[in-house]
């Protein structure tokens, strides 16, 4: 499954010039917890988060000791300018995480939880064409058998290992897939398996093929 297919296509966006509180307001409203901020030309230049509306509204500066101040530099610098930010540009998250369409949803989920984000905007050819959220990976997790099956059938199986699908029998119940019967090497056989326990939705994978 891609990202394009779990993705939020009407996309709210902030301006880098846009005030603090009109920024919040819009996040306020359209009950979400983040939005990309585009500049004049479509560029993505960063994201603006609830996060930033806390490190606003905190007031204070974090307690860091001297030697910590020495050794990040830059970090004291962001959180002073976050302090005193009026404009979307000061405190927004830069730079942008973002993710391509094209790319899977396991993609998505690994890059959310290595770079602690809770979004990524989706990116074709470097325009702005969505935003993909926790909430969408979760929703594609619980996903039905049925559609778990086709993906492994068309996908997997078919398109991406160029198996004959009258080889391999394929069973889904509660998101646990069986795989049956015969290929033509162990890699095609590991393959199988790896690929599949990708499959969003997937919670185990039993097989028993063989070369």
């Amino acid at each position: 499954m891609k990202v394009g297919e779990v993705m939020t296509r009407n996309v709210t966006t902030l301006a880098p010039d846009q005030p603090l509180r009109e920024a919040a307001l819009v996040l306020a409203e359209q009950r979400i917890s983040g939005a990309p901020v585009v500049n004049r030309e479509g560029e993505i230049v960063g994201v603006f988060s609830e996060a930033d509306v806390l490190a606003k509204e905190r007031a204070v500066l974090p307690q860091h000791g001297l030697i910590y101040a020495l050794r990040h530099p830059e970090q004291i610098a962001d959180e002073e300018l976050r302090l005193t930010a009026r404009w979307v540009a000061d405190a927004m998250t830069m730079p942008a995480v973002t993710i391509s369409a094209r790319a899977s949803v396991a993609e998505a989920a690994a890059l959310m939880l290595d770079r602690r984000v809770k979004r990524l905007p989706v990116v074709d050819d470097g325009t702005l064409v969505g935003i993909v959220t926790r909430t969408d990976l979760v929703l594609a997790f619980v996903r039905s058998d049925a559609a778990i099956l086709k993906e492994v059938r068309e996908e997997i199986v078919r398109r991406t290992l160029w198996i004959s699908p009258g080889t391999i029998e394929i069973k889904v119940r509660h998101g646990v897939v069986t795989l049956a019967g015969e290929v033509e090497t162990e890699a095609d056989a590991e393959l199988l398996t790896e690929y599949v326990r990708r499959v969003p939705g997937v919670v185990d994978v039993r097989s028993s093929v063989h070369a």
